[in-house]
């Protein structure tokens, strides 16, 4: 009997065997990873020794205290916060502050359900399939907790903020995915009578007065789990003098435009993107279909650019003494204890015989999956040589105080170049070329583009 190609008989087996014990290196490996974790054993004691956390040039006010979004995806929101609060605390002489993360988590679910409901709608009415690519895309995962720098924004300029004594935390704010599997089938329950809808001939008035009517719903269930936010705040606190301060009441829109837009305008900024797909060429814009949180709020833009003019232009702005949104894939080659995000952190090639993760360009680890932009942080430092050359940045992370630098990593300029996806710069410091991509007409790529993951 012949075996057929590709199965594994019991001689390649004996091979595969064989191979593994004709190397004496591989016992001695398996010895010691079958008793620890192998990321650990892997990591580079020479990365360990000469990485210093000492930067030549650093923002004047680091936010205090280290934030900690827990089990929830939130890190979008709270490095946006982390990096606003910096002027804040600047301008109002403060010691420690936080924004209310959960306040804007509040907002993002009502709206981001609002928006899914009207991407049921508009797909139907293009005559998307139900089991097709993009409504089943779309179904997977409803109501996730990830975003973007421009859902961010969206929900900033249309509901404000409060600081996170207004609105603090709660249980599902910051455990969020049992609150999200209620949502996610609910909204799944309302996609059939949307698209049934459509499929009979209901009208635009039809629609959206059923939509308002699932709305009541949903805006019960998201209130119940975390709260409802107050129409008005007053703020009192105490000033690094301890003089007593008081402002309010006053609305969190006015809040936001009053006390905080002065010195950290969202609407200043601009979000850089770096996809080296060949077919998605630099000096383009693009955003993603079906992807946001707000109805009627601004798109998902990405003006994509070389990775070392994103690098230059984050140094640029901290030299400027402001800190930088920015979205990477935090755990490749990272060193989590130390808080090291280093290309030679790991020596898969003295423990496996293989490397990982660097034998696939930038461009192909997004097409073949094994890269994306999963995290956001906040950059808040950055170290130049004498000679002008980019070497390293600090990072302000949302994960604790427990792991890094008390809260803080290092990443260097050449993991920098291969694990970080965007980065949000004030206008005035853009080249007016890169600026005038954003008159640009959008190309649109699919839903499922690795360049549409959301930061969690």
């Amino acid at each position: 009997m012949v075996a057929s190609a590709g199965i594994l008989t019991s001689e390649i087996l004996n091979q595969l065997r064989a191979k593994f014990y004709e190397d004496n290196r591989n016992t001695l490996a398996q010895n010691v990873c079958t008793r620890t974790n192998p990321l650990e054993v892997c990591v580079s004691r020479k990365v360990l020794q000469e990485t210093q956390h000492v930067f030549t040039h650093k923002i004047a006010t680091e936010g205090k205290p280290i934030t900690n979004q827990k089990n929830s995806g939130r890190c979008w929101i709270f490095s946006t916060l982390n990096v606003i609060r910096s002027a804040f605390m600047k301008q109002y002489n403060l010691d420690e502050f936080e924004f209310s993360q959960a306040y804007l988590f509040f907002w993002d679910k009502i709206e981001r359900c609002n928006y899914f409901l009207h991407n049921i709608v508009k797909t139907a009415k293009r005559n998307e399939p139900v089991e097709g690519r993009l409504v089943s895309f779309l179904l997977h995962d409803p109501i996730c907790d990830g975003g973007q720098w421009d859902m961010v924004v969206n929900l900033i300029n249309r509901h404000g903020l409060v600081p996170k004594i207004c609105f603090p935390e709660s249980y599902n704010c910051e455990s969020s995915s049992r609150m999200n599997t209620i949502l996610k089938s609910k909204l799944r329950e309302y996609s059939k009578v949307l698209r049934d809808l459509v499929s009979h001939g209901a009208t635009d008035e039809e629609l959206e007065a059923q939509i308002l009517e699932q709305m009541v719903v949903i805006y019960r269930i998201i209130g119940i789990c975390l709260g409802i936010p107050s129409k008005t705040i007053t703020w009192e606190y105490y000033d690094k003098a301890k003089n007593y301060n008081c402002i309010g009441p006053i609305s969190p829109v006015e809040f936001y435009e009053k006390y905080v837009k002065p010195y950290y305008n969202v609407d200043d900024k601009v979000c850089l993107v770096t996809d080296p797909r060949p077919s998605n060429p630099y000096g383009k814009l693009y955003t993603i279909d079906c992807l946001g949180n707000v109805w009627g709020g601004r798109l998902t833009l990405y003006n994509n650019q070389p990775p070392e003019l994103l690098m230059k232009l984050c140094a640029e702005s901290i030299k400027q003494n402001e800190p930088v949104w920015f979205g990477c894939d935090v755990n490749k080659r990272l060193i989590a204890k130390q808080g090291i995000q280093d290309m030679r952190a790991y020596d898969f090639e003295l423990m496996f015989g293989t490397d990982i993760q660097v034998n696939l360009t930038k461009a192909d680890r997004l097409l073949y999956g094994d890269s994306m932009m999963v995290h956001a942080m906040a950059l808040t430092a950055v170290s130049i040589d004498n000679e002008g050359k980019i070497k390293q940045f600090r990072v302000e992370n949302s994960w604790g105080d427990d792991q890094g630098q008390k809260g803080y990593l290092l990443l260097t300029a050449d993991w920098f170049s291969e694990f970080v996806f965007e980065a949000v710069i004030d206008r005035k410091l853009v080249p007016e070329n890169v600026l005038d991509v954003f008159k640009q007409e959008p190309i649109t790529l699919p839903a499922w583009d690795p360049m549409g993951t959301l930061a969690h």
